[in-house]
């Protein structure tokens, strides 16, 4: 299996598929999930003719289940890792909720330095801040976050059946359809991982600031979120990220839940093939 060992000793699982002469596009998953949340998408770029790429995150998935290091700073080193590792070029990044603060922070701090990347994709990502503050009103409590915690810790299992199988998807909207198979594949995601490493992770995705990551990303942008996101508001989310980016492409589908790159992968899917081959 393909691991990289970072600086710190720690083994990050990837996948690395198609011709290594394609352009690369590395996909970024959320909490608390693997690289294979981003299967709809993986197999329609590779048949698009790309090298596509993903990691598990440190303490999820195959990666491992180490103690320390569960914030964004050690996110971002753990992909450039991989990308050094890989020695990626003109690669697109494409996150999807905690995977777009990676995202952020990574293109921000390593990529556009290291002249790696082309493009980048937030998909209902949680830059700039997620968290209530003085400063950032339209966040969310402390509190929410403080239960997620609470739920974690008491019964995890149960705590991600109830995500997956409610806001996640919009699964508790009236006249949703639900597919217990991705409410399934969520929920042993999930299960595969730390339970310290998402505990920490809620703090990682909460309450870290990148209004600065954002604004120092000068690659061409897309950012896209749907406006009955439950779990990110996408107005103190995609709104505000359009705002300090200094070259984005919006787009705000009406109805459109967190997961929205699994429940309408065939849309997301064209919309990202459109922005990244132009």
């Amino acid at each position: 299996m393909p691991f990289v060992t970072t600086k710190d000793g720690v083994n990050i699982f990837f996948k690395d598929w198609g011709s290594k002469d394609a352009q690369p596009i590395v996909f970024h998953h959320g909490w608390p999930l693997s690289a294979d949340d981003w299967d709809a998408q993986m197999l329609f770029f590779l048949a698009k003719g790309y090298r596509v790429i993903a990691l598990d995150r440190r303490g999820h998935g195959r990666s491992d289940q180490v103690s320390e290091g569960h914030d964004m700073d050690h996110y971002a080193a753990d992909a450039s890792a991989v990308a050094e590792h890989l020695d990626l070029k003109n690669a697109i990044h494409v996150g999807h909720s905690t995977g777009g603060g990676e995202v952020a922070r990574y293109v921000a701090k390593y990529g556009q330095p290291q002249n790696r990347v082309a493009k980048a994709v937030l998909v209902s990502s949680v830059p700039p801040l997620m968290v209530k503050t003085p400063d950032n009103p339209g966040g969310t409590p402390i509190e929410v976050f403080d239960g997620f915690r609470s739920a974690l810790a008491a019964n995890r299992t149960q705590f991600y059946l109830d995500v997956a199988s409610g806001p996640f998807y919009g699964y508790n909207r009236s006249g949703a359809e639900v597919s217990q198979g991705i409410i399934q594949n969520w929920w042993r995601q999930g299960m595969m991982g730390s339970a310290k490493a998402h505990y920490e992770g809620i703090k990682a995705f909460s309450e870290t600031d990148q209004t600065e990551d954002l604004k120092a990303i000068t690659v061409p942008t897309l950012v896209i979120q749907g406006d009955d996101d439950q779990v990110v508001p996408y107005q103190n989310a995609a709104l505000l990220q359009d705002k300090l980016l200094v070259n984005s492409t919006l787009k705000v589908y009406p109805g459109y839940p967190h997961g929205m790159h699994t429940s309408q992968a065939d849309v997301i899917n064209a919309d990202i093939l459109d922005f990244i081959s132009k």
